[in-house]
């Protein structure tokens, strides 16, 4: 498959998500000028062309339009990339909550990590991030588990490796965290639990000082 070919096939498949309703096309479409102000919602009541489509696609790549797109493909030399070593590089645990906005602000203020992005207007997906650690926030309309009050200790949604567990612990007393798990020491060091507002259970686990 050629370059342009693969330009074509993504261009028509961002039409395909706008007619599917898929809020994540809204971000593309505000790459356009003409279309910064637009919500998420405006973005899929519009009508949205093919070749809009390849406008995004070619603005995306670099290019003026999506004749400049064309002509510099046509122009390019053919090259053979070398093959990459394949090396998985990290794991990131995906969060589901009901305020995407209101998650990641408890994160910052309460767990003291930084706002990566806000995807959507209003957001329906984000990242958060605190040193090494990273964490998505991704929106739902309800649960996705229903747990009983004796199984939430037992249910934890991500476990976030810690330098210095006993620091970090003492920080979240102060900032008036909710903990499921106070500090358990152990042999090799230790861990507990704080509870989001959505009931999403967050390890915190390492050796201790």
């Amino acid at each position: 498959m050629s370059r342009l070919d693969i330009y074509k096939k993504q261009a028509k498949q961002l039409v395909r998500w706008h007619r599917e309703g898929n809020y994540s096309i809204g971000g593309r479409i505000r790459g356009l000028a003409r279309c910064q102000s637009l919500t998420d919602r405006e973005a899929l009541a519009r009508e949205f062309p093919l070749r809009e489509a390849q406008e995004i696609i070619a603005l995306e790549a670099g290019y003026a339009s999506w004749t400049a797109l064309k002509v510099a493909v046509a122009n390019a030399p053919t090259t053979k990339l070398a093959s990459p070593t394949l090396r998985l590089t990290r794991a990131v645990p995906v969060i589901f909550v009901a305020n995407v906005k209101a998650s990641a602000e408890f994160f910052k203020d309460t767990l003291g990590f930084s706002i990566d992005f806000l995807h959507g207007k209003p957001a329906f997906y984000g990242s958060v991030s605190r040193d090494g650690a990273c964490v998505h926030l991704k929106f739902v309309h309800e649960p996705v588990f229903i747990v009983g009050a004796q199984d939430r200790e037992g249910l934890i949604t991500a476990f976030i490796e810690v330098e210095n567990v006993k620091t970090l612990y003492a920080e979240y007393v102060a900032a008036g965290a909710v903990f499921d798990q106070k500090l358990k020491k152990q042999a090799w060091g230790g861990h507990f639990v704080v509870r989001d507002p959505d009931g999403n259970g967050l390890c915190f686990v390492g050796p201790a000082a």
